[in-house]
């Protein structure tokens, strides 16, 4: 582990807690909640309880709950199964969207040619306009997608005036979350989003943890099969620990996440506002002026960002790895009209429950001698 970790929103540790919480599922409670014994019983009701605190961090109830692998087989399961369930026609997804939500509505056309898949534009705010969305509705539109927040430039997207605007027309909503979790207050009901794609690891629980909240009598298809499990959705033997652990993550964020996001502004505040007092160029920050996550800054530098990996070997952040195919972090700062001379002169920061403020002077500190 890197000394400096300031790259939560790739992944975040496993807490202490969610791992104690873990342990007995590994071997102890080994059984399959669908057996026939008192012990499965017990790992069944345990199941439950972790579905429980899911929801009551989303804001839902326990039965719009599916268990998954992760955010992206949640986000091929809401956009594979909303569409399977529907005749071909016309999908929107914003620009900003990460990889699994991309990949799936690009392949559609392939296997049928009546899918039509269009790109809602966005401008240097990062910030999706609801009024465009509106405006790019037709009659033979099925769903729209708009993640929560972006990972790259932390912009908070408008997705319950893009769902209104959508409901009004009869389209469903599905929306990446990922970002959201464990950082700031999340309500799907507010929302008002048909479905929602949750990742445990980056709210500190295990990876290859996951969920999706499905809206109350929506029907989605299977897009595995087998011997069915979780409402019929996902097939196969449960990953017990993992859910246990997605749970118990989830119930720590419910109870943090105001405290966490709190703290969490005020040290990205103080990280940018060092920034300013030691470069003798100031950085420029993406997206400034907009709604963004508390603990995420995008910052534009002097030189070129791979910099500070030579510079700085013991701190970890982002910064562009490909630009073809374009990776998350470059087709976000494409969106946002950043040139590719710029977009390599950019890294992201993103801070954690664990960052101290220490960290926070000394990664300052670091970025500033390798750019002055």
């Amino acid at each position: 582990m890197s000394e400096l970790y300031l790259d939560f929103n790739r992944t975040t540790p496993l807490a202490p807690s969610v791992l104690e919480s873990m342990q007995p599922y590994w071997s102890t409670h080994y059984m399959l909640p669908g057996q026939e014994h008192p012990h499965a019983h017990a790992v069944g009701e345990a199941l439950e309880n972790a579905r429980e605190g899911i929801a009551a961090m989303a804001g839902c109830e326990s039965f719009e709950i599916v268990f998954t692998s992760g955010g992206t087989e949640a986000n091929n399961l809401a956009i594979l199964g909303l569409l399977g369930a529907s005749q071909p026609g016309h999908v929107l997804v914003s620009q900003l969207e990460h990889e699994s939500v991309v990949g799936p509505l690009l392949r559609l056309p392939d296997r049928d040619p009546r899918w039509s898949i269009e790109t809602i534009p966005c401008d240097n705010t990062g910030v999706i306009d609801p009024r465009t969305v509106e405006s790019m509705l037709r009659s033979d539109t099925r769903l729209v997608c708009l993640q929560g927040a972006n990972s790259i430039v932390g912009t908070i997207q408008p997705v319950r005036e893009v769902a209104d605007r959508c409901h009004n027309r009869g389209v469903c909503l599905h929306c990446d979350a990922t970002q959201m979790f464990g950082k700031m207050p999340v309500n799907v009901k507010e929302l008002r989003c048909d479905t929602v794609a949750i990742s445990g690891h980056k709210f500190y629980g295990p990876k290859g943890s996951g969920a999706i909240y499905v809206r109350r009598g929506l029907q989605l298809d299977p897009i595995t099969f087998g011997e069915p499990r979780e409402m019929g959705l996902r097939p196969g033997a449960e990953n017990v620990p993992g859910c246990i652990g997605l749970g118990t993550a989830a119930s720590l964020a419910d109870r943090c996440c105001d405290e966490a996001c709190e703290r969490l502004t005020q040290l990205r505040d103080h990280f940018i506002a060092l920034l300013n007092e030691r470069m003798s160029s100031p950085p420029l920050i993406l997206c400034e002026s907009s709604p963004r996550l508390p603990n995420t800054v995008a910052i534009e530098l002097p030189g070129d960002a791979k910099r500070i990996h030579e510079a700085a070997r013991n701190l970890a952040v982002a910064t562009a790895q490909s630009s073809s195919p374009p990776d998350e972090f470059t087709r976000s700062l494409r969106a946002i009209g950043r040139s590719e001379s710029q977009i390599g002169r950019t890294l992201r920061v993103s801070l954690g429950w664990t960052t101290s403020t220490e960290q926070i002077e000394r990664a300052a500190d670091l970025i500033a001698a390798a750019f002055d």
